[in-house]
């Protein structure tokens, strides 16, 4: 065992500072995420192999929850098992998470955010620019000359961005097509495998508990076990909830909500530590965020080992370039939709484009410089118009 640890090119307490670092600097949603993660820990450090990005990201994209987060946990998990995964995982969400609280506590003691519209004004565009790089960078690395793949790729983009959602489906259906293609199985010896959902969560929130915390620990629970997709993917069921159900929420204070999610680094979920506060304060936050997360990191470390063992496998290894060059379409029809959501005028054109050259001339210039000066960018346009 001690000589397995050695061989590990990096230590637990380091895999931990980096994700607490990319949690406190970490702009730009889940396409930039995990774009940092395979620069950093793949390309710069070479913790990770790609093989095991791979399979993390196609375990992320499979299982419900937020893509950056239970990639960093299955990270996490790869070299240092339960209490890796745990660990990263906590280390990853925790910075955001506070930051939440601390604007939560400003909006609540000061009545709103009027100026974070403004400041979202520069963000959004440049944070536009960061992640278009960073899934053109991902493109070219998963894809590779594989014509198969980049007709996957190809669909995938073109469906999400017209569609403005992730198909699980069709996700799932790309790897099929190409495990088939490449190592098709032989039905004689392939076992089928059941997955059976946690169905007692479809149950009402408001027949199960009366107190308020329970509702919310139920209601978030939900939210981290049935919605797939990345970031923004949750927004419309937790709209759905807080403000047209239970009424939580106005839609104004939802829309800071969303604009809080966004303008501060880590996973673009931690917005539900933002609404747990406004709804009911700090045990409010902590139960909305708990509840959000634990179902992720349940669905990243049980099927893991799994990934882990079988991953080497022909025909799982097929399967995960499909998964994978359907994730990677899905994501660049992400950014496509929020770019058609944030590029409004000739000002966020060329935040954006300018974000995008930085990036791709001046490597040592690091993003969140780049994210300060193009939020007091939009914050000085909007006060001084």
């Amino acid at each position: 065992m001690d000589s397995v640890q050695s061989s590990i090119p990096y230590s637990l307490k380091d895999l931990a500072l980096y994700f607490i670092k990319l949690g406190t600097w970490g702009f730009g949603g889940p396409v930039a995420l995990i774009g940092y993660m395979h620069r950093d820990l793949v390309e710069n450090k070479k913790w990770i192999s790609d093989e095991d990005y791979k399979e993390g990201l196609a375990l992320s994209q499979l299982a419900p929850g937020p893509l950056a987060a239970q990639l960093s946990i299955y990270l996490g998990y790869v070299h240092y098992n339960v209490i890796g995964a745990t660990i990263v995982g906590i280390a990853f969400v925790l910075p955001s998470f506070l930051m939440v609280l601390a604007i939560g506590w400003a909006y609540v003691h000061f009545g709103g955010l009027p100026w974070m519209q403004g400041l979202f004004y520069g963000v959004g565009a440049a944070v536009i620019g960061i992640i278009t790089m960073s899934s053109y960078k991902l493109t070219l690395k998963s894809l590779g000359k594989d014509l198969w793949l980049w007709g996957i790729f190809a669909a995938l983009m073109i469906s999400t961005f017209l569609l403005e959602e992730e198909n699980i489906w069709l996700i799932l259906g790309s790897g099929v097509l190409i495990w088939l293609l490449k190592s098709p199985p032989n039905l004689r010896k392939t076992k089928v495998l059941s997955v059976s959902w946690p169905v007692l969560l479809q149950v009402a929130t408001t027949s199960v508990y009366k107190g308020k915390l329970w509702q919310i620990a139920w209601f978030f629970t939900k939210a981290g076990a049935f919605v797939f997709g990345s970031g923004l993917a949750i927004v419309p069921f937790l709209y759905g909830g807080v403000v047209k159900d239970f009424k939580w929420l106005t839609e104004q204070q939802f829309v800071d909500a969303v604009a809080v999610a966004m303008i501060t680094p880590g996973p673009v979920v931690i917005t539900v530590g933002f609404i747990g506060y406004l709804v009911s304060g700090f045990s409010g936050a902590c139960v909305a965020a708990a509840s959000t997360f634990l179902p992720c990191y349940f669905f990243t470390i049980l099927p893991a080992p799994y990934f882990k063992k079988y991953g080497k496998h022909p025909g799982i290894k097929a399967f995960i370039e499909g998964v994978t060059a359907a994730a990677v379409g899905a994501i660049a029809g992400a950014v496509l939709v929020l770019a058609k959501r944030t590029i409004t005028d000739p000002v966020t054109i060329l935040l954006a484009v300018s974000a995008a050259v930085v990036i791709y001339r001046y490597k040592k210039i690091q993003e969140p410089i780049i994210i300060l000066v193009a939020g007091l960018i939009g914050l000085g346009l909007t006060i001084f118009k």
